[in-house]
């Protein structure tokens, strides 16, 4: 299941890089746009949770929208969450909408998102298609993700050196689910999978 989500992230990010949107601004995007769609799935049944979104925002209110209208519904979106207290103005702070196509924006919407349940995949699903993500970067582009992606059997290394010199810290003690969530993208997207499971 996972590399089949991976797949599909990975071939719509090449369709909006093909109009000049960075990776790091794709991933930012898919950020925004799963956190609406989790809140959305986790006020039905069978968790029927009060969204934390305010439904004139909800996704339901993305879905029904195409064209310009949609472009426009989803900047004024971005703008009025990161208006609200709590952890949703944290997460949508600042936020703006790098998709300019409407068209596109409905097939990321409509045909990408919307197709999945995403709060039914595992969490580790979900941190997998992210570190996927990188990794397809990093060896598209030369540097490109090297910031965020460091491969698992050098971490795994790493951590071994560091253990067998007696130094650990969490990541070492669990080095074998270590992690490449340290950019914001990444700790928003498990800041979405955290709230809309709570």
């Amino acid at each position: 299941m996972s590399s089949g989500v991976l797949q599909k992230l990975w071939n719509y990010c090449n369709i909006l890089r093909d109009d000049g949107l960075s990776y790091g601004d794709y991933v930012e995007q898919l950020t925004f746009l799963l956190f609406l769609k989790m809140a959305d799935e986790q006020s039905r049944p069978p968790f029927d949770k009060k969204s934390p979104i305010p439904p004139a925002y909800s996704w339901p209110e993305l879905l029904k929208r195409d064209g310009d209208e949609l472009e426009i519904h989803y900047r004024h979106t971005l703008e009025e969450l990161g208006k609200e207290p709590g952890l949703i103005g944290v997460i949508f702070r600042k936020a703006q909408n790098k998709i300019q196509d409407p068209a596109k924006l409905r097939r990321l919407i409509a045909d990408l998102i919307d197709k999945e349940e995403w709060s039914s995949l595992d969490t580790d699903v979900k941190g997998d298609a992210y570190e996927g993500l990188l990794q397809k970067n990093a060896e598209d582009v030369k540097g490109g993700a090297g910031q965020y992606f460091t491969p698992r059997p050098l971490i795994r290394a790493r951590s071994s050196h560091m253990i067998s010199f007696g130094i650990t810290t969490s990541s070492t003690r669990n080095s074998s689910r270590f992690s490449t969530r340290s950019s914001f993208a990444a700790s928003s997207w498990s800041i979405a999978s955290r709230v809309s499971a709570a």
